[in-house]
Parts: C-alpha cells; structure tokens; sequence
C-alpha cells in the first residue's frame, strides 16, 4: 500500500494543484492494475526480464550473474491447467507405434500435477554459477563452472530438442573434478552450458535467420568474452550440427570438436532415403543396419520434426496452451523411446523428476513455438552429409556412437563424411541423451576424445 503524506496548502492555486494530482496519481494506478500483464504473461517473461532481481541490460557486452525465480502464481496456473486437462480415447494399439500411451500419460501427468516440486530444479540450477550476456542482440543464458585444475581444457557444450542444459547437469562433476570421479587431474575441463536462443532462459529471436551457423558465430563470441583463447566444442542433437557449424568456421582458438550425433549418411544413400526406396547394393552389415534405422526414421518417427520444420507456429498454439499436449509432445521423440517413464525403473536415468524438469523448463519459459522454430530455420537433415558440409570441416572432429541412438553411424560412413576424424568410438550403453542417461560413461568418452588436443 502506498502511504500518502498529507499536506495543507495556504491557496487556492495550491490546492487546486493537489487535486489535479491525485486525479493523476489515481489514474496511474487504475492503468496499473487493469493493464498490468495476466500472471501467466509474467510467468513467461521473468526469465528474460530478471537477473538477480533487476533488469537486465541488453546493449552492451557484459555478462551477468542470474539467477532462476519463477512466481508461484506460475506453478499455481501449470497445476490448474494440468488437473483440467481434458484426455483423448485410449490408443488402438497394444505397443507405442500410434504415439505415447495414455495410461503412460495420465500417470506422469498425475504425478506432474501433484507431487513433482519445481523448486527443487530451481535449487540445481542456482547451485550452479549461471549467467547472461547480450551476444547479436539476443540475451543467451549459459551456466558457468571452472574447474579448479589450472590447466583445465574449456569446454562448450550444446544441449538440443527436446532438452535443455538440465541434460549435462550430472557430467559438470566429473569433468571439472575428474579425480572425484575416477579420472586424472590432467583431463579437468572448464565447462560451459549455453541454453540455445529461444530455448530455456535465453531470448527469444524476433527476427529469422537464428541458424545453426549463427548460434555457432554467437557461441564463438561467448568463448572470446571469457577469455578462452582455447578451447573444445560438443553437442548432440542440435548441439550436434552447431558444434560442427563451428569447426567449420574456425574461429580463433577453437581446437576441434566432439559429436554423438554425427551426419554421416553419404548422398547416394541419402537421395535413396528421400525417395523412401530399398537399401543401395553394396552396403555392409553395419550401413545396412544404419539405414534400416535411418528408415524407419524417416517413415514412422520423425513427424515431429516434419511438422516444426514447416509449421512451428500452427502447432506451437496447442503446445502452449495445454501442458499435457506439450509433455506428450516432447515424449514423442524417438530418443526418449527407451525410457522408462511409467515408473517401472526408479533407478533409471533420466528419472521421471528430472524429465519433468526439462519439461517444465519449457512450459514456465513459454518455450514451446521458439524452441521449434529452430527447424524451420533450420529446415535440411542433420544427418546428411552434404547437407551439413561435412567435407569442409579441417578442425579435428571426435564422434561416439551410443547403441540406443536413432542410427548408428558406421565408422566407415564417418571417415568418408569428416576428413579430419580424430577418433570414433561405440559406446557399449546409452542413448539419444547420453549425457543425462550415461554421465560417467559419456564424461570418459569426452575425455578420450580431447586427449590429444591438449
């Protein structure tokens, strides 16, 4: 309540003055009041609106510290609008080839509506030395961690769809502190987590032309203002054709990058996938398998990508106003195909607390339409090798191939697509997101994989 002091003026003038101001300063609070923008709206600007409680400075090269809060008006409104969810008939099917399940979906979100607590994602997040700076007019958020090795190696690494950086919150241990965690001091790594444009707390673009090849110049500039003069780059998913995007332009200090979604498919068996025809003669077991894969792929599991790729804005309307069409979205995706979010397994990584994290992250940042848009800025394969130039990348490039990936890139296919392939490995275990699935294992790959680049 604003206290209002009271004042005697000696003349008329004065007080006719009074009058007309608080006129005025009546007029300002009703204007406050009903133009002020719904809960809901707030909810969704706070990310790119708030930095440690103050505004955020969009002009200049700084980097600040951040910190998340969403209002609790926000989690009110998701709970509402989960519990109000008005569910489709059950599928016809006894197995998933029609999309996720219902009883999968009213349990999770049963569950998301009553006992799954945001807060505590917030605690990780705000564990962690996170900060924003302004790079081509768009505010990037990034999460920060110096090891406390001297020599460690920096390391930038790019989340992808539908994930965000809570995807490499369990590797930022055993990379930074490697010993901890059964490695040697001398593969500690700086590690930096940028939340791609229109993804999480970073801004959302308002102009085309945010492409995999200008996240990668804005991610070069990220590097250079913290001083890394030099250092390594990862990603899958689309971290995955960023990272590459950036070996391909070189920038200063950049020694080479490791994948674990390659684009590997040659254009002989590309142009025969497009036209949906039988494998080309002369494939071995392994390509075989690959495009046997890369098939089914393209026939019965990649509609999402399809339908962002050319209409992010149709399909963003009902992804942002229902948070059970937005998770059911998300768990369509063939990486989370393997996962066990019926509950069956509590120990299996990621758990059901930490998917509703990412998810959440989307629905609490309005995510769902920008993050999309990425496709249709993006609207050729990452896993073509023409598509991606490939051949034009000099800088060393590390592939791992997890089994659970949507294709196995065959090493064969690999060495043809990237001139320079420093190492190639398949991993044992893990999948589409193998850092959250896999920490240790995928931390041992990025170790290997960077050795020689030190």
């Amino acid at each position: 309540m604003i206290k209002l002091k009271k004042v005697h003026y000696k003349t008329k003038a004065r007080t006719a003055v009074t009058f007309v101001l608080l006129r005025l300063l009546v007029a300002l609070l009703a204007a406050t009041v009903f133009l002020a923008p719904p809960t809901r709206l707030l909810a969704q600007q706070f990310a790119q609106t708030q930095v440690a409680g103050k505004a955020i400075a969009t002009e200049d090269n700084a980097i600040r510290p951040f910190r998340v809060h969403v209002p609790q008006e926000a989690i009110v409104d998701l709970r509402r609008r989960i519990a109000a969810t008005r569910w489709s008939d059950k599928e016809t099917v006894a197995d998933q080839s029609q999309g996720v399940q219902l009883a999968t979906m009213k349990e999770l979100v049963r569950y998301w509506g009553t006992k799954y607590d945001w807060r505590k994602a917030e605690a990780k997040l705000n564990a962690l030395p996170q900060f924003i700076t302004n790079i081509d007019g768009l505010n990037i958020h990034f999460i920060h961690v110096r090891s406390k090795n001297s020599n460690a190696l920096p390391l930038l690494v790019t989340h992808g769809w539908p994930g965000s950086v809570f995807e490499q919150l369990k590797i930022i241990g055993p990379l930074t502190d490697p010993t901890a965690y059964g490695g040697r001091p001398e593969d500690a790594f700086d590690l930096v987590i940028p939340s791609i444009p229109g993804y999480g707390f970073s801004g959302k673009p308002t102009d085309t032309g945010w492409d995999s090849d200008r996240i990668a110049r804005a991610w070069a500039e990220l590097m250079k203002r913290l001083d890394y003069t030099r250092y390594v780059a990862q990603g899958g998913d689309w971290g995955s054709p960023i990272s590459s995007a950036m070996a391909r332009q070189a920038p200063t200090g950049l020694l080479g990058i490791h994948i674990n979604l390659s684009a590997t498919i040659p254009p002989e068996v590309a142009s025969v996938l497009a036209g949906g025809g039988p494998a080309p003669e002369g494939l071995s077991e392994k390509e075989r398998a690959a495009f046997n894969s890369l098939d089914t792929l393209n026939k019965k599991k990649r509609a999402y990508a399809v339908v962002m790729g050319t209409r992010p804005q149709t399909v963003g309307y009902g992804l942002t106003d229902s948070p059970t069409g937005l998770a059911a979205w998300m768990l369509g995706h063939p990486g989370f195909a393997q996962w066990t979010y019926s509950g069956g397994d509590s120990q299996k990584s990621p758990t059901k607390d930490e998917v509703l994290d990412d998810i959440t992250l989307y629905w609490l940042t309005n995510s769902a339409v920008s993050s999309a848009r990425l496709y249709w800025e993006n609207n050729t394969s990452i896993l073509n090798a023409a598509a991606q130039k490939t051949a034009d990348i000099s800088l060393p490039v590390a592939i791992t191939v997890f089994p659970e990936e949507v294709y196995r890139a065959p090493e064969t296919w690999a060495r043809r697509a990237y001139p320079n392939l420093s190492y190639f490995h398949e991993a044992d275990k893990g999948g589409h997101f193998a850092a959250w699935e896999q920490p240790q294992l995928f931390s041992e790959e990025i170790r290997a994989a960077f050795r020689s680049l030190r």
